[in-house]
């Protein structure tokens, strides 16, 4: 079917729920996810550059864009369940890369067959590039959570979700990890809220790495 299957796939992403059962307030599907992620990395890409990082934008936008399109294949699967250890990650990992190759070698063009492995690997790596990917990703995760507390959502989960986040957030080396804690954190904390659980006491226990 050619690059026509890889197009027609996409509608998938539009299917596929986030942290499925569980949102009470506001589902988000993974390509609502993946357009976000996005966003948040272009800004997160122009702090860096404000302090003098080179960016390559091309490989960000790839990477960004494509992240998660491998859940196409095995849906989303909690966080919590997910990096319950590094062995049943490398796992699910292991499964979805695998799909994906699949899905190319069956489908893509010959001539565009590397073009599409380059794009659709897992990015998240030790590059200015994917550590922004990594960002991103988990500032999502906390938007999302936070929402759900905000709101009443008691959920243990969205808890967990929330304080992970910030924890794994807070140990990545870029300049805009800094701004984030500095200047964007603290207007999510301080708004205004009805909800019973304690954000501002979890936040500051993520961020001292109290909780583990």
């Amino acid at each position: 079917m050619g690059i026509h299957a890889y197009f027609r796939s996409l509608g998938g992403l539009e299917r596929i729920i986030r942290c499925p059962g569980k949102f009470k307030f506001e589902e988000h599907s993974v390509a609502a996810h993946s357009w976000k992620v996005v966003q948040y990395a272009k800004t997160l890409a122009d702090i860096e550059e404000q302090h003098g990082v080179k960016i390559d934008w091309k490989k960000l936008y790839e990477i960004t864009s494509s992240h998660d399109y491998g859940e196409i294949f095995i849906g989303d699967i909690k966080t919590p369940v997910k990096h319950s250890s590094p062995q049943l990650r490398a796992l699910i990992q292991q499964v979805e890369e695998g799909m994906v190759h699949h899905f190319i070698e069956e489908n893509i063009p010959s001539e565009f067959k590397s073009i599409f492995y380059n794009q659709l690997r897992e990015g998240k790596d030790d590059s200015v590039e994917g550590r922004i990917l990594e960002v991103a990703d988990k500032l999502d995760q906390v938007y999302e959570a936070f929402a759900e507390l905000q709101k009443g959502n008691t959920e243990k989960e969205f808890i967990t979700m929330y304080r992970s986040a910030l924890m794994k957030i807070k140990d990545i080396p870029l300049h805009c990890v800094g701004y984030f804690l500095d200047r964007i954190l603290p207007d999510l904390v301080n708004e205004e809220t009805m909800s019973p659980i304690d954000i501002r006491r979890i936040t500051e226990e993520a961020l001292a790495n109290n909780i583990r």
